[in-house]
C-alpha cells in the first residue's frame, strides 16, 4: 500500500465523528482528496463533476497554466529592483531570487488567510473542502504591486473569501470572481498602495543581501499610467516579453500565452471566451485611437496592464462567467469593450480590466437568460 495512502487510513478514525480530533476533520480531508482522488461522490451539490477527473485536478490545471507568469513575474520584480537601482541586470539567478524572496511572503498570506477560512467554515458547516481557493489564493498574489503590505492583502483576501464566497455558499456558487474582489477592496479601500505613486510596482529595498537599496529619486510609471497623461509606449514590444513595471503576473504577454496553450489544451478554459475578450478589445481599442488624448494604438491595448492575464485566467472563470455558448461570446465580447473604454475615457482609472470583468460578472446570468429565452421563442415559433 502507498506509505501515504496508509498514513491517512491511519489517520482518519482519530478525526471522524466522535474521534479525539475530530475539529480537524475538514483540514485531513482536504489534504487527503487532493494527494488523492477520492472514490466518493462529493456531497456538495454546486461542485460535483461526473467525470474521470475530480475539480481538485481541474484547478490543479488552472494552478499549472500559472507558473510561467508567476515565475516571469518573480524574475521581472529582480529585474525592475536593479533598473531603478542602476544596478547589475545580467545576473538572472540573484535577479529571480531577489524576486522570488519578494513574492513569496504574498504567496503565503493568501493561502493561509484564505485556506485558513475555508477550512474553519467546512469544519462548521460539517462539509467538504471546497478546491477553489487553490486557483484564487495563487492569482491574488499575481494581481497587485509587489509593495502591497502584508497586513492590506491578508484582510483584503479574509473580506473577499467570507463576503464575495462564503456567504454565497462556497465554491460554485459565488457571483464574483474572488481574486478581483479581492483587488477590488484594495483598490478602493487603500488607493495609495495600488496605484499612483511610483513605488508602489518597484520593489525598493535589499531582502537577505540581495537586491538593491532604490534612491527615493526613481521613477517607474507602467505603460497605462503613461498613457493615463498622454504619454506613449516608448516600447511597446517590452510589454509582449514583460520587462515592464506592473503588477506581479501581468506583465509578460508571453508567459500567459503559454498558460492559455495549456487551458485551451486541456479544455478547462474557454476559447470562445478568450477569443472575444481580444476581439472586443481590439474594437473598441481601434475606434478610440487618439480619443481624449489616448496615445496607445489598438492592439497596445491587448498587451498592456492586466488584459491578457484577466482574458486568460479570470474572465474564463467557469463559475462567474457566463454559461451558454452563445453567451459566451457576448459575455467575453463586452468584458473586452468595456475594459478599453474605462481606460480611454476615465483617466483616473487606467487599468479597467477589473471593472470590466466584475461588472460582466453582474450580468452573466442575465445574459444566459436571454439566450436560453431567445432559444425557447426560436422552438416555439417553429413548433406552431
Amino acid at each position: 500500500m502507498n506509505p501515504i495512502k496508509k498514513l491517512f487510513d491511519n489517520i482518519r478514525p482519530h478525526v471522524e465523528e466522535g474521534g479525539k480530533f475530530h475539529a480537524f476533520r475538514s483540514l485531513v480531508d482536504g489534504f487527503e482528496t487532493f494527494a488523492f482522488v477520492p472514490n466518493t461522490t462529493s456531497r456538495v451539490g454546486s461542485v460535483n463533476i461526473h467525470d474521470a477527473i475530480d475539480s481538485k485536478r481541474i484547478m490543479s490545471f488552472v494552478v499549472i497554466a500559472l507558473i510561467p507568469a508567476l515565475l516571469f513575474g518573480m524574475y521581472n520584480v529582480g529585474y525592475q529592483n536593479a533598473v531603478a537601482a542602476g544596478g547589475d541586470t545580467s545576473d538572472i539567478c540573484a535577479l529571480f531570487l531577489y524576486g522570488l524572496l519578494a513574492v513569496l511572503p504574498k504567496l503565503a498570506v493568501s493561502y493561509i488567510v484564505g485556506l485558513g477560512i475555508e477550512f474553519v467554515v467546512a469544519q462548521w458547516k460539517n462539509e467538504e473542502i471546497q478546491e477553489g481557493f487553490l486557483v484564487s489564493g495563487i492569482i491574488i498574489p499575481m494581481i497587485v504591486p509587489v509593495n502591497t503590505p502584508l497586513w492590506a492583502l491578508a484582510l483584503a483576501v479574509a473580506f473577499s473569501v467570507v463576503f464575495a464566497k462564503e456567504i454565497f455558499g462556497g465554491t460554485g456558487m459565488n457571483i464574483f470572481n474572488v481574486a478581483l474582489i479581492t483587488r477590488a477592496f484594495l483598490f478602493f479601500s487603500y488607493p495609495s498602495k495600488m496605484t499612483g505613486d511610483d513605488s508602489v510596482w518597484v520593489a525598493q529595498e535589499q531582502i537577505c543581501g540581495l537586491g538593491y537599496n532604490v534612491p527615493d529619486t526613481f521613477t517607474a510609471a507602467t505603460p497605462l499610467g503613461d498613457a493615463a497623461v498622454g504619454t506613449a509606449m516608448a516600447d511597446p514590444m517590452a510589454a509582449i516579453y514583460g520587462l515592464i513595471p506592473g503588477s506581479i503576473g501581468e506583465t509578460s504577454v508571453i508567459a500567459i500565452a503559454l498558460g492559455a496553450i495549456l487551458l485551451l489544451w486541456t479544455g478547462v478554459a474557454s476559447w470562445k471566451i478568450m477569443v472575444s475578450v481580444f476581439a472586443g478589445g481590439a474594437l473598441m481599442g481601434y475606434l478610440l485611437q487618439g480619443v481624449a488624448g489616448n496615445p496607445l494604438e489598438w492592439w497596445h491595448q491587448l498587451v498592456v496592464g492586466g488584459f491578457a492575464f484577466g482574458a486568460v485566467f479570470m474572465a474564463t472563470d467557469p463559475v462567474t462567467s457566463a454559461r451558454t455558448e452563445c453567451g459566451k461570446w457576448v459575455y467575453g465580447f463586452l468584458i473586452g469593450v468595456v475594459a478599453v473604454l474605462v481606460r480611454v475615457l476615465n483617466p483616473g482609472y487606467p487599468e479597467g480590466m477589473m471593472l470590466a470583468i466584475l461588472l460582466m460578472n453582474l450580468f452573466a446570468p442575465l445574459i444566459d437568460y436571454c439566450v436560453v429565452q431567445r432559444n425557447i421563442n426560436k422552438r416555439a415559433k417553429r413548433a406552431k
